[in-house]
């Protein structure tokens, strides 16, 4: 081949992840073809395997390279001329090598002559102007910027546009490699006076581009998860009310939910106790018992809390906060707490509240299910189309089975009497437990989430996780679901509510 044979060209470089799962000859020579069909004009290949089998698969020309890890010198590329020949003989047109001013196993000038022998092309990789001096006048056809910024000191991010342009005052022959992972890069790669460009990983390195593409998504994330937010989680006997930043909680209030008063009542009775805290969040998140609907607000158990039907609570909100207001159910925002900031670990997550009544939320690739979903509380095939499960399990069912029994005590008093050892607690509870324990088997066949997290005051009760699993025990641990407790306790709906409020720009 002739050196202008690639002037103004792209050049794929086709080098998978070591290790990772396409790290075959039949990737690389897919990359490789797929490369020359979209218009690329050379390939950067390593390893003498590898060019062995893309060269009859491609008619275009091939940079070859070897890469060692040696114990006595920092050089990894094409480090012995034995590996120059070998490339040679595998199909390279062009064999590069570090051209570094380091401690080497052979010099530039061998490895040169030795390419040059055989009647191929050499491509310095370099790391300065002066390593490009240097190779030059060993004699070499290109020199490239692959090395720039990995010599020592932190990697960069950007490619090395300056050295581009320093290397085009030696020679016309610079080819441009190293981290130019977008179009535009690549374009002022050229503009630079690159004789031609070299991309590989933004192309042919899967894990690295869903990297980039995952840290900015992140980062975009993170960047409204910086914003301060008025979260309230109206239960149903307390509201707490928070500002909120990221998965902190700034400073936080609990004001009486007094049910007869209805929701008016309630929105006036937050915004006069928060009333110094206007001027220090952006926007309002609201987490409720029931269901949103087009910011309406309906209750589908009104024994948990009793609301007019389709309450405007977003509009009524936002007229009171005079700040833009999102609503979304309690057990679901606490979901996205513990997704984002709790339990959650990446993997999809289903949160189970069990309290004054039960709750859930569901997480699927990122993303919280809305609308009815998780409402685990209102099936009704335990009590063969009764009542709903919530109304024979949570803590309203707690302290009415207690009244019933002769003592006049509240569910947390009914797990005090029962860690006491008093049977007819202990009878409660277990009852209560035998019963989350079903549906937790059930939400695993139906769902098969990594984790189920559970929380609410009677989920994080002493006593009464263990009493849950104990129900699981001797059930195929295929099928037995992976209970862990909700890290962010009664705050994972008033930080989940916050997280999901900034997200609405």
């Amino acid at each position: 081949m002739q050196r202008d044979d690639i002037k103004k060209s792209l050049i794929v470089s086709c080098q998978p992840v070591p290790g990772g799962p396409t790290d075959t000859a039949e990737f690389v020579t897919g990359f490789a073809k797929a490369a020359v069909d979209a218009g690329a004009k050379a390939l950067r290949i390593e390893s003498i395997a590898y060019v062995k089998a893309v060269r009859p698969a491609v008619n275009v020309p091939i940079i070859g390279i070897v890469k060692r890890d040696l114990d006595d010198s920092p050089v990894r590329i094409t480090p012995f001329v034995a590996d120059a020949e070998a490339l040679v003989d595998a199909g390279a047109d062009i064999v590069a090598f570090d051209a570094t001013d380091r401690l080497r196993p052979v010099s530039v000038q061998k490895l040169v002559q030795a390419i040059k022998t055989r009647g191929k092309l050499t491509m310095a990789d370099c790391s300065s102007l002066e390593d490009a001096r240097n190779a030059l006048a060993a004699g070499v056809d290109f020199v490239g910027t692959t090395l720039s910024g990995y010599v020592g000191g932190p990697e960069p991010v950007d490619p090395d546009i300056g050295l581009i342009t320093a290397m085009h005052t030696l020679t016309p022959y610079v080819i441009a490699e190293g981290r130019i992972r977008t179009v535009e890069q690549a374009a002022a790669a050229a503009k630079a006076g690159a004789f031609a460009v070299v991309v590989g990983s933004a192309i042919t390195r899967t894990e690295h581009v869903t990297s980039w593409f995952r840290d900015a998504v992140a980062a975009a994330y993170d960047a409204h998860d910086t914003q301060t937010a008025l979260a309230i989680d109206i239960g149903g006997t307390k509201t707490m009310v928070a500002l909120v930043r990221g998965g902190e909680v700034l400073a936080e209030i609990t004001v009486p939910t007094v049910r007869d008063t209805g929701p008016d009542a309630w929105l006036a009775m937050i915004a006069d106790s928060i009333r110094s805290w206007t001027d220090r969040y952006s926007r309002v998140g609201i987490a409720v018992t029931g269901f949103i609907q087009d910011g309406c607000w309906s209750a589908l158990n009104p024994a948990t809390l009793g609301i007019p039907d389709r309450y405007p609570l977003v509009d009524k909100a936002t007229a009171t906060f005079g700040k833009p207001v999102f609503a979304v159910n309690d057990a679901q925002a606490a979901a996205w707490g513990e997704y984002r900031f709790g339990a959650g670990d990446g993997g999809d997550l289903v949160f189970l509240t069990i309290s004054t009544g039960i709750g859930g939320g569901i997480i699927v690739n990122g993303r919280p299910l809305a609308g009815l979903a998780g409402h685990f509380g209102l099936i009704r095939g335990p009590s063969a189309g009764q009542s709903p499960l919530e109304d024979q399990t949570s803590g309203r069912w707690i302290a009415a089975e207690a009244a019933k029994a002769g003592h006049q005590a509240t569910a947390a008093e009914v797990f005090e009497h029962a860690n006491s050892g008093e049977a007819w607690a202990e009878a409660i509870i277990s009852q209560s437990a035998f019963r989350a324990a079903t549906l937790c088997c059930d939400i695993q066949m139906m769902l098969d989430p990594k984790h189920i997290v559970i929380g609410g005051g009677i989920g994080l009760a002493a006593g009464y996780l263990d009493r849950i699993r104990d129900c699981l025990a001797g059930i195929d641990a295929r099928l037995t679901p992976v209970l862990v407790p909700a890290r962010l306790g009664s705050r994972a709906g008033i930080v989940g509510v916050a997280s999901l409020a900034v997200r609405r720009d």
